[in-house]
């Protein structure tokens, strides 16, 4: 098992397997051109073949060298999400399962995600900002209430497209939030209220420049986490015994220098 190990640690095995992930994108993608499928169907059912026997093979070698300990392979979150890939593309492309099979197949692109440290790294960041962002998605829903609420009551009789209830008012503001053509909504309010700029650039500024700043310092803050405690991850700890070791071998190196030394004065006084 020391040698599924070593091989499932090396570089090459790592970038093999990225690579297999690749290309196994690109034939799914062909695939999606009807010349193409039409031309060689049979060849690219023989490569998704091959590249799942490959990830087959991929699964098996690691828990191999995790052997006789295998809990560990299944206790990466990581792990368990290929392995999950890997059984649902085993499901058969005939009849009724095939359009299931095709998807199937198309979820082992998601692969890239952990077979790259940095994606990894982005998704586990993302993860870890979700309790915090909730509270920003709190505060946010707050001033969506608060402005639809008053929308509605300072423009339900001047355009009633955007503002003639509670439900219309939101996804009026939720259109403003985004930018999109949100000057129209501002200036069918203003031809009858011309002071009506400010309740719509006040909104911007705060549902837009200040909450999305919000969440963008929530995700830095949990990315410089999560790139901490990798850092700490990949930092190797000296058990017991090599600290030992260590002493041993400063102790003796000491010795060897006093000896020498002890000799060198030896020969300065004869």
């Amino acid at each position: 098992m020391e040698r599924a190990a070593h091989i499932v640690r090396s570089v090459w095995f790592n970038n093999t397997i990225t690579a297999i992930i690749i290309l196994n994108a690109i034939v799914i993608g062909l695939d999606t051109s009807a010349t193409l499928a039409a031309a060689f169907h049979e060849w690219f059912t023989i490569a998704n073949q091959l590249f799942l026997i490959v990830f087959i093979v991929e699964a098996v070698l690691k828990i191999a060298a995790e052997y006789p300990n295998t809990r560990r392979y299944f206790n990466d979150g990581w792990n368990i999400f290929d392995l999950s890939i890997i059984i649902i593309s085993l499901i058969p492309a005939t009849g009724q399962l095939a359009t299931l099979a095709r998807l199937a197949r198309l979820l082992r692109v998601l692969r890239l995600i952990s077979a790259l440290p940095e994606l990894r790294l982005v998704i586990t960041t993302l993860i870890r900002s979700i309790p915090s962002m909730g509270h920003v998605i709190g505060l946010m829903s707050i001033v969506f209430y608060v402005y639809g609420v008053a929308g509605y009551h300072l423009f339900h009789d001047v355009d009633p497209t955007h503002w003639r209830n509670l439900g219309i008012s939101l996804l009026s503001l939720f259109r403003i939030v985004t930018l999109e053509d949100w000057t129209d909504i501002m200036y069918a309010a203003m031809a009858i209220k011309p002071w009506a700029w400010v309740y719509f650039v006040s909104f911007v500024v705060l549902g837009t420049f200040v909450i999305i700043n919000l969440f963008i310092a929530v995700v830095l803050n949990n990315l410089e986490e999560a790139k901490a405690e990798r850092l700490a991850e990949m930092t190797p700890t000296a058990s017991a015994e090599e600290i030992l070791r260590e002493l041993r071998d400063t102790q003796d190196a000491l010795a060897r220098i006093q000896q020498k030394l002890e000799t060198f004065e030896k020969s300065r006084t004869s």
